[in-house]
């Protein structure tokens, strides 16, 4: 039988998809151990729901380092030593440093509340309304240097309805982020989807398109 794959899930506020995960892990439909669950904020909810599960926490603040790279590297020289081998980033609002991300290069995941290449950045929801788009999303990838810019792992969509405000596209949404999450970090536990030569395999295919997260929570091809 295989070990669960560590994994450390780095989150700066409340920590819903780190309950997704969690959830998720406790049904069995997700083979990992959470080695850690660190923030930069030490008030962030979601080392609150990890310490009620017993999971190892880390509140480091950015404040004490000189710069954004001597920080990072702090930081990840620290899950490192947790043992863990996926870092999960589940809203945790930092751009990362390129050198201390070399290391996790295709072991680290980020999710994004659009359908990536589109509205890269923050306030995702209320620009998808001022452009006027039919479709909004979330999207999962594997994190580089570049902001929302690694390959692309899979997507959610759904409609944008007549009405819809920033905060009820929000809300629309969130679940449908946990779902994408658990079914990426499930893939990826279970060597479904992996990182190769800069881009994402799924059983054994380069993909040319994202995954796409189908009802039953599957994630098939686009």
């Amino acid at each position: 039988m295989t070990s669960p794959t560590p994994i450390a899930v780095l989150a700066s506020g409340r920590g819903s998809n780190l309950a997704a995960l969690i959830a998720a892990r406790r049904a069995g439909r997700l083979a990992v151990d959470f080695a850690l669950v660190a923030s930069d904020k030490a008030a962030a909810p979601a080392l609150r729901r990890a310490e009620a599960e017993g999971i190892a926490t880390l509140a480091l603040d950015p404040q004490g380092y000189p710069d954004r790279r001597s920080y990072d590297l702090a930081l990840f020289e620290r899950v490192a030593a947790s043992g863990a081998g996926l870092i999960v980033l589940a809203g945790f609002m930092r751009v990362l440093d390129a050198a201390a991300l070399a290391p996790w290069a295709g072991r680290m995941i980020n999710l994004h509340p659009s359908l990536l290449p589109k509205y890269r950045g923050l306030h995702t929801h209320r620009r998808v309304l001022e452009a006027g788009d039919a479709e909004h999303g979330a999207s999962v990838h594997f994190v580089t240097p570049e902001l929302d810019g690694g390959p692309l792992i899979a997507q959610v969509r759904m409609p944008v309805q007549a009405g819809d405000s920033a905060e009820s596209l929000a809300a629309r949404l969130q679940p449908l982020e946990h779902r994408l999450l658990v079914a990426c970090v499930a893939a990826l536990a279970t060597g479904q989807v992996v990182w190769r030569d800069g881009g994402v395999e799924a059983g054994g295919q380069r993909l040319r398109a994202p995954l796409r997260l189908a009802v039953d929570g599957s994630l098939q091809p686009a």
